[in-house]
């Protein structure tokens, strides 16, 4: 038996589905084409989202998972869609999703309430066509992609998804030292001199760091979502349910605890790069010490942009993820032609080969 913890957000003037739209940062009707603001539907559905949330919170009784396996039971979940009143099963973590009878965008208010909620959401500013165009001129980078992977290749899936991320505040601590060296040579009648001049380098003092992310999604490859950052922070916003409608998003099944040695080592690694840059002037550094204590801060929990695009290849999936505020691209190693391959290696030997004897015939 499903039950009802899902709600949607109908247009007000003729009941068709809102969607988020990037472009106007708005909701707007698929129907009708009226426009709302995230806020003011929200704020229009208050009742009926405080329903869901009600009805999300209860336990599940024997009668709904009858049918269910054990395993199934503690990781599905079974709605019914508030518009055509479809039975909808779902992973345990799904906070925003469509149907897939009548295609209405669909969300789980209890997935973003009380503890649950987040603090902030950067909304999508890329849309799904700005999405595919990015992913072609992703190829379009890559001279030894095969001709027909271009031409006849076709995204299997596009799906945008809001992400859950820790966000860290933290101070760094640091106290390391070095061996620099400066060397001079000269000469002394046959022979080159080299004096070495040895130099102890100490430094000490501490780095700020301001919301560090890290995804809280076991689902998301971490290095595609490292490699797809950095993101415009001076657009995060408050946190508003509108922005999910139209769009997947799970809350999070990995907790900021257990983020947080990741996130340490990121701001471990970032200091020592910063005091480094510091040290200029020598031709070799040594380091003779690291000490670098992390001081955690706040803790901020954000909805962030991201779309993701499967591809099938040969039988091969490659999945690539772009940042969906500012279409920075990401993805799986592509096929090589070895025909291209081979022709752009010869092709960098000839013209080598031309440089080195223009060089010669010039000198000599």
């Amino acid at each position: 038996m499903a039950n009802n913890a899902l709600t949607n957000f109908q247009c007000p003037n003729c009941n068709g589905p809102l969607t988020f739209d990037p472009g106007s940062q708005k909701l707007k009707c698929g129907n009708c084409g009226s426009a709302f603001a995230p806020a003011e539907i929200e704020e229009h559905y208050d009742k009926q989202v405080a329903l869901s949330i009600e009805e999300g919170q209860k336990e599940y009784s024997a009668e709904d998972t009858l049918q269910w396996s054990e395993e199934d039971a503690q990781n599905l979940r079974a709605y019914n869609c508030p518009s055509c009143g479809a039975q909808l099963i779902a992973d345990k973590n799904t906070a925003a999703t469509s149907c897939p009878y009548c295609g209405n965008p669909t969300i789980v208010p209890a997935q973003f309430s009380g503890a649950l909620k987040p603090d902030y959401v950067i909304p999508f500013k890329m849309n799904k066509d700005e999405a595919i165009k990015k992913l072609s001129d992703f190829y379009s980078g890559k001279p030894l992609l095969p001709n027909a992977f271009k031409e006849r290749n076709h995204i299997e899936e596009i799906k945008g998804v809001y992400v859950p991320f820790w966000l860290y505040d933290g101070t760094a601590d640091v106290d390391m030292a070095f061996r620099g060296t400066i060397s001079h040579s000269h000469r002394e009648g046959d022979y080159t001199v080299t004096v070495t001049e040895n130099y102890s380098i100490l430094r000490q003092g501490t780095v700020q760091f301001n919301r560090v992310p890290a995804d809280g999604s076991s689902k998301m490859p971490d290095e595609f979502m490292d490699a797809i950052e950095p993101y415009n922070y001076n657009e995060m916003i408050p946190f508003e349910m509108g922005y999910m409608t139209g769009y997947l998003a799970d809350r999070y099944d990995v907790t900021a605890e257990q983020d947080r040695n990741r996130v340490n080592t990121r701001m471990r690694t970032s200091s020592a790069d910063k005091i480094r840059e510091t040290i200029k002037g020598y031709h070799t550094l040594f380091p003779r010490r690291s000490n670098i204590y992390i001081r955690e801060d706040k803790v901020h929990y954000a909805f962030l942009p991201v779309w993701m695009l499967t591809t099938k290849w040969q039988g091969k999936t490659y999945i690539f993820a772009m940042n969906g505020q500012t279409g920075k691209m990401i993805g799986d190693d592509l096929p090589i032609d070895t025909g291209k391959s081979v022709l752009y290696f010869f092709g960098i030997l000839l013209i080598s080969m031309i440089l080195i004897g223009i060089l010669l015939f010039v000198v000599f």
